[in-house]
This record gives structure tokens, sequence and C-alpha cells, in this order.
């Protein structure tokens, strides 16, 4: 792969971390095309994603999907539960 993006995820505990790094941990591997791979890896509080693609609009296009991906599980692994009573 040509060009490669490569972003850094800093979450206040490492708990925080891995749980976004589990929630989009299970579509690496499954949304890739020709054009774009991507990898995670997690130090700690620390998500790294990286996305490697042949072209500049699949890297865009990557980029777009996971990042995406990463700011729907941070929004529900904040969610608190409704308690009624």
């Amino acid at each position: 792969m040509d060009h490669e993006a490569v972003f850094e995820c800093e979450y206040p505990d490492p708990e925080s971390a891995r749980r976004v790094e589990r929630s989009v941990g299970v579509e690496v591997g499954d949304i890739e095309g020709d054009r774009t791979t991507a990898t995670l890896d997690r130090d700690g509080a620390t998500l790294t994603v990286t996305v490697a693609a042949a072209d500049l609009v699949a890297l865009r296009a990557g980029c777009n999907t996971w990042l995406s991906l990463v700011s729907v599980a941070e929004t529900c692994g904040a969610a608190t539960p409704r308690v009624d009573g």
C-alpha cells in the first residue's frame, strides 16, 4: 500500500481504550477491500488505528469508515443505563 494514516486516540483509562478496541476490532479484516487495510493496536489508554491504502481516494474512504466506527464505539461506551423506579 502506498498511503497510510495513523490515528492515536487517548482515553481517560486503559479500560475505556480496551472497550473501544474490542468494539471495533471485530471489523478488522471484514470491511477491508482490495485497496485498503486497517490495524488496531492498544498500549494502555492509547488506541492506535492505522489505515493503509493503495490510493488517496481509498485512504479517505478508509479513514472515514474507521473514524466513524471509533466514534460510535465511544458514544455507545459512554452511554449510561436509564434506571426507572
